[in-house]
């Protein structure tokens, strides 16, 4: 697998891409895990009755919000926003490090990465909810009754009871990340490099199927898209069963109280 992608010359290198992919879902995963996870141990335990609800139903209907949609909102309004705020000033002061190298353009693995968190924290947040709501009551006044503070009942819960849970809710919005195509097409810049800096450009597999499928002229073109399509499919099955055996060993371990 080679990183130069050049249909004119009929080399297809798609390092570019899974690249981008693994990058911009992995800065999701970075920013939405404690988001989601933080506002359903708020939702859950310290938010008052009446708040609970509206908050719930406001998280959940951004699952329901279409994925062009976002992608719209990501270039007139999170583009720009962290180009000129955070992006510009970061490049300022961090340029000598890598990862906040080279000249900024606005579209980039970061913008993706952070549209991609906006769009999976809703899927980790209803998942994380549920998994807290199934913690015995017992449990938690048993902690709270031996002199814990409200706090370290939640620490010692999640450590015992939900974090197998917690990381199941966390695969889910993996594969939303690894295969979301039209919001992380209209801002990672669809540039098919292998660049450190994360305010550069980048592309996905996804990505480069939606753009370039219709205007596959060549066989040999058309065969390389497909072939990063079955990449895609192989590298969500190995994700979903490293993450399945894991959670099972997670779950052995909780049961013999290790």
């Amino acid at each position: 697998m080679t990183k130069t992608w050049d249909p004119v010359a009929e080399s297809f290198g798609a390092l570019p891409f899974v690249y981008g992919t693994l990058v911009s879902s992995f800065i999701a995963l970075l920013i939405a895990v404690p988001l989601a996870v933080g506002s359903a141990i708020f939702i859950n335990e310290f938010a008052p009755e009446w708040l609970k609800s509206p908050v719930s139903f406001l998280a959940e209907l951004l699952a329901a919000i279409p994925s062009v949609i976002y992608g719209l909102w990501g270039i007139f309004v999170l583009v720009p926003v962290l180009r000129d705020y955070l992006m510009k000033p970061a490049a300022a002061l961090f340029g000598w490090i890598p990862f906040f190298k080279g000249p900024v353009y606005g579209p980039s693995m970061l913008a993706a990465g952070v549209l991609l968190s906006i769009m999976i924290i809703p899927f980790i947040l209803s998942v994380s909810r549920e998994v807290l709501a199934t913690v015995p009551r017992v449990q938690k006044e048993a902690v709270l009754s031996l002199g814990g503070t409200r706090w370290e009942m939640i620490r010692i819960v999640i450590g015992q009871h939900c974090i197998p849970g917690i990381f199941g809710a966390t695969v889910l919005g993996l594969g939303r990340a690894l295969g979301e195509t039209m919001a992380v097409t209209m801002v990672i810049g669809n540039r098919p490099d292998v660049l450190l800096s994360i305010f550069q450009p980048g592309h996905s597999m996804a990505g480069a199927i939606a753009n370039e499928f219709t205007e596959a002229t060549g066989d040999l073109h058309l065969s390389a898209l497909v072939e990063i399509g079955l990449v895609l499919f192989l590298l969500t099955f190995v994700v979903n069963l490293a993450a399945k055996w894991t959670l099972k060993t997670m779950v052995a371990r909780a049961s013999r109280g290790i």
